[in-house]
């Protein structure tokens, strides 16, 4: 599935793709984000990202309204709903459920779709992900990467204690614990590896001192790698890391920044970036417009997993379809791009190949439903999974 030796040849196919100019302009849709806001190469960037796509392929003007505070939500959506004017509304984030479910009684003839939280009207599509699939892809590579390296821990940055950061830490700790067994029956060891894992909810999505704080501290700890499961934070966890190789003088090999959301195995010119967990929010606002253009578009709740296309663990084609999506985010120099490709490859290169094979199994596994990954929508649920894998050292 990974092959080695072709990243230079597909990134400079990148440059020679030409843009589209798209149809002429014959409806409107609008996007609403949350206090995240653009520029975090994650999850509101990939919300704006997929309504653009399809506002371009489908003839649509898009709106976008960027929410300062929680208080700008519920009047966001109603400014935008009263014009009459737009076909699709998305609020892109959990944190604008309560909103959208007030302002979609209000305004009955409004089509709206959300991201991340269930409304239950009939003007609204809600669209969720089984984060947890994903998620256990990169704890089963993490937890293998700490039991091959020696490391102690691995270690996860998430952001606001809200039910869908609860499917990513449900999902990494199967994960782990996946891993460190297939681990085990590789080597043939008559134990587990002595792994634990290292979390904190650091309470913002926006703080990205605080995401860099907290990665200093699991580094400290002993982390092979830091998952970024707070979207802006991702730019301190991998300020940190980065940090902690320059001072040692390493470029390659762990401690690893884990991504999110987004491919991100371009930041940092890839140097530390092995893998995301990517959540294709893209996708999910893409497909509720085209909804609404093919007259397809009811309400009630869509699952995007594995199967759909609307998880994955990153791969070579994803970081090559991302590179623009950084370029354009002033996170990449179009001149980076190579040096960038051979970074990741060098990294990818230097793990065992089985291991790699080892995550594609849990994959195949989870599609073809012999492993069924845990996740969480509530606290206790969340707790009893705590306490059934609870990787303590």
């Amino acid at each position: 599935m990974r092959k080695w030796g072709v990243w230079i040849l597909v990134a400079a196919m990148l440059l020679a793709v030409p843009a589209f100019a798209g149809p002429a302009l014959k409806g409107k849709v609008a996007v609403v984000l949350d206090v995240g806001g653009r520029g975090d190469l994650s999850f509101n960037d990939m919300g704006f990202k997929g309504t653009d796509q399809a506002a371009k392929d489908f003839g649509l003007q898009m709106t976008e309204v960027q929410s300062a505070t929680a208080a700008d939500y519920l009047p966001n959506i109603r400014n935008l709903a009263r014009t009459k004017q737009y076909d699709l509304i998305i609020c892109v984030g959990f944190l604008l459920g309560d909103a959208l479910a007030q302002a979609a009684q209000e305004f009955p003839d409004q089509k709206f779709a959300i991201i991340d939280s269930v409304v239950d009207a009939p003007n609204v599509m809600s669209i969720v992900f089984r984060e947890n699939e994903m998620s256990a892809l990169v704890g089963a590579l993490g937890g293998m990467l700490a039991a091959y390296h020696g490391y102690p821990y691995v270690g996860v940055v998430l952001g606001i204690e809200i039910p869908v950061l609860y499917h990513f830490e449900a999902g990494y700790r199967f994960g782990i614990a996946w891993g460190l067994e297939k681990y085990k029956a590789h080597e043939g060891l008559e134990a587990l590896p002595n792994v634990g894992l290292l979390y904190v909810y650091t309470g913002t999505f926006d703080d990205i001192a605080k995401g860099k704080a907290a990665t200093e501290a699991q580094l400290a700890q002993g982390a092979v790698a830091v998952y970024n499961v707070a979207g802006p934070l991702g730019i301190g966890d991998l300020e940190a890391i980065t940090e902690w190789h320059n001072a040692r003088g390493t470029k390659h090999g762990p401690p690893y920044y884990f991504g999110v959301d987004a491919n991100q195995d371009y930041l940092g010119k890839g140097v530390h970036a092995l893998a995301s967990g990517m959540k294709r929010v893209d996708v999910g606002c893409y497909d509720a417009v085209k909804a609404v253009v093919e007259g397809t578009f009811q309400g009630g709740v869509v699952s995007l997993g594995l199967a759909e296309g609307g998880v994955s663990i990153s791969g070579l084609q994803d970081l090559i379809d991302f590179i623009e999506f950084g370029i354009a985010g002033g996170a990449l120099k179009r001149s980076e791009v190579y040096e960038t490709v051979a970074n990741w490859a060098t990294n990818r290169a230097a793990i065992p190949y089985w291991i790699w094979e080892a995550v594609d199994e849990l994959e195949k596994g989870i599609l073809n439903g012999t492993i069924q990954v845990p996740t969480a929508n509530t606290r206790d649920e969340m707790l009893a999974i705590r306490a059934q894998y609870p990787l303590t050292r």
